[in-house]
């Protein structure tokens, strides 16, 4: 069988990063080049120590467009811009990992909004993902089988904590460790730039949605991961809530639910969402955890590449929680 030919533009950073660990032993995919402007002529595992021994890939500052799909590792505002410069074959695919085509599509590519909980067939159809964003993802498995059934009718209030890889690689005075550490801060209240993909997947499966969704994001004295606390009025018993998210879930791989309350270690380094909910009176709660930088970012683009080529769902995603 043909290996799927991969190219990432942007391997440099941790989301490239993470795409390289799960791609050099993936089953079914051959990396064709890493592309850093940056590092070009460097080894990967020079700037990626923990792959020596795994990889004699070098970066390169040229795109091979013999490949079968390419994933953009880019800031944002970076990719609209490469597609620009680049004219890449049209049947080639695109997986982006910035948020530069959720709300929307180039002039020349369409895109499809790449959260498989959501769109899996549209995906499997597709020539070119936008993969959703870390907050997103984790708020949206938490509220997806309530919007399914029309039950979102009160605002929704979301507390939601990542770890400090969620800011990328760039050093900033809010990732730097002597800042970070023992330390604990709001960002972005109410205005997070993931808001509008969350507004738009709840509105595509109960279009006369119109409450708030109230985010407060805060940045924790962690790596990575995100716990995301979501509250809102729901009528409805417990035990028909958990049998709504269970019949929703039941033929998704990477969604768990969980009857006891959860902690960010059960997901750290895996591809899994892990979902707890508890109710006071009409009061519901919905723990949502997962790894920002694997079902929040590069193993759900690795997901959907599993899908465009037709490979099992949880091809080369099938890891160990780091636990302790």
């Amino acid at each position: 069988m043909n290996k799927i030919k991969v190219g990432i533009v942007g391997g440099a950073g941790y989301t490239g990063g993470e795409l390289l660990r799960l791609l050099v032993y993936h089953p079914a995919a051959e990396i064709g080049f890493v592309h850093s402007k940056s590092k070009a002529g460097s080894f990967v595992s020079d700037v990626h120590t923990d792959l020596l021994g795994n990889t004699e890939l070098k970066f390169t500052n040229t795109l091979d467009p013999h490949v079968d799909v390419v994933f953009l590792c880019l800031g944002h505002g970076e990719s609209k811009k490469i597609l620009s410069e680049h004219r890449f074959d049209p049947a080639l695919k695109i997986i982006d990992l910035s948020q530069d085509f959720r709300l929307g599509s180039s002039q020349e590519r369409s895109f499809v909004y790449g959260l498989p909980e959501l769109n899996r067939e549209k995906i499997r159809k597709a020539n070119n993902i936008a993969n959703p964003g870390c907050f997103a993802t984790s708020i949206q498995l938490a509220l997806l089988p309530l919007a399914k059934k029309k039950l979102l009718k009160s605002d929704i209030h979301i507390a939601c904590t990542t770890g400090s890889t969620g800011a990328g690689q760039m050093l900033s005075e809010s990732s730097h460790f002597s800042w970070r550490a023992s330390n604990l801060s709001v960002y972005k209240p109410f205005t997070h730039q993931h808001l509008g993909e969350i507004q738009q997947s709840l509105k595509y499966l109960q279009g006369d949605f119109d409450k708030d969704l109230v985010m407060l994001p805060q940045r924790g004295a962690f790596t990575r991961g995100i716990l995301s606390c979501v509250t809102l009025k729901v009528t409805d018993d417990l035990d028909l809530l958990y049998s709504l998210y269970a019949k929703y879930y039941q033929e998704h791989p990477f969604v768990h639910l969980s009857l006891k309350n959860i902690d960010l270690k059960q997901v750290v380094n895996t591809n899994k969402c892990v979902l707890y909910l508890e109710k006071h009176n009409d009061q519901l709660m919905i723990v949502s955890i997962l790894d920002n930088l694997l079902k929040g970012a590069s193993g759900q683009a690795v997901q959907n590449m599993n899908l465009l080529f037709g490979q099992a769902e949880t091809a080369g995603l099938n890891l160990k929680a780091t636990a302790f």
